[in-house]
Formats: structure tokens, C-alpha cells, sequence
């Protein structure tokens, strides 16, 4: 499976594939995202991921990390 992604800082448009992505999962939306290295520019992007987004991602493939909280 391949997913369409832009980036912001060279304004790209390309398509990856599952094992070019990174998906986090935090406690709150706010601490969940994808990430990604830009195959035209090589920078480093890191995006919010909503609730749809994660469904795309994980039914894709893209490896998930959950990050834990500690108080």
C-alpha cells in the first residue's frame, strides 16, 4: 500500500510506502503523529494524526509506536 504526503518545507508531493512512515501514538491527539524523511529534500516531517489518519496508517501497515506517559 502506498500514502500520498507533501512537504511543507520544500512543498513536495510523492507517495511512500508503509515502511517509510512512522506512526506515534500518545495519551491525547495532541501526542499522536506520523513522521517521515522527505525523499526530495531529506528533512525530517512530523504531522498530526487524527483518528482517521491512524485507521489509514495501522490497516496499511505503518509501524506504530505507543508512547506511554509517565506522572
Amino acid at each position: 500500500m502506498v500514502f500520498r504526503a507533501g512537504c511543507p518545507d520544500c512543498r513536495g508531493r510523492f507517495e511512500l510506502t508503509a515502511g517509510a512512515l512512522r506512526l506515534a501514538i500518545g495519551a491525547t491527539s495532541k501526542s499522536t503523529f506520523y513522521s517521515f524523511t522527505c525523499p526530495d529534500c531529506g528533512v525530517s516531517v512530523r504531522k498530526p494524526a487524527g483518528e482517521r489518519i491512524v485507521e489509514l496508517l495501522t490497516g496499511g501497515g505503518v509501524r506504530t509506536l505507543r508512547l506511554h506517559s509517565t506522572l
